[in-house]
């Protein structure tokens, strides 16, 4: 039996995957946002078609977002598809910490968004 080798990741799946900088940053951000639209549709029980009508959006593309597909759906789109259903979206900028020449992209998502009710 061989022994797999474990590589230890460096806390950022994207870059872990080959991303550049930049573009790991960007899905961080994107796939957040996504969660944080998929646990506020589940919060509230609604059924695709009820998520679109919601969204305003056909419900192929609900489909798609609750699928983990985030092609097609910009951060900005992203953030609006958020506003529809009453939740506040919020990006803070500041100073990078000591000695560290670029910054860094994190993200928070309020957990209270899955505990919604219709």
């Amino acid at each position: 039996m061989t022994r797999a080798t474990v590589t230890k990741g460096s806390g950022n799946v994207f870059r872990d995957l080959g991303f550049s900088e930049e573009r790991s940053a960007e899905l961080i951000l994107k796939s957040s946002l996504l969660q944080a639209l998929q646990e506020t549709i589940k919060g509230h029980g609604w059924k695709q078609v009820e998520a679109a009508a919601q969204l305003g959006i056909d419900q192929a593309k609900v489909s798609k977002l609750l699928a983990g597909q985030m092609a097609g759906f910009s951060i900005e789109r992203l953030v609006h598809l958020l506003s529809l259903l009453g939740q506040d979206v919020e990006v803070t900028v500041r100073k990078a910490s000591r000695g560290k020449r670029r910054g860094t992209v994190r993200t928070r998502i309020n957990r209270r968004l899955s505990k919604l009710s219709a």
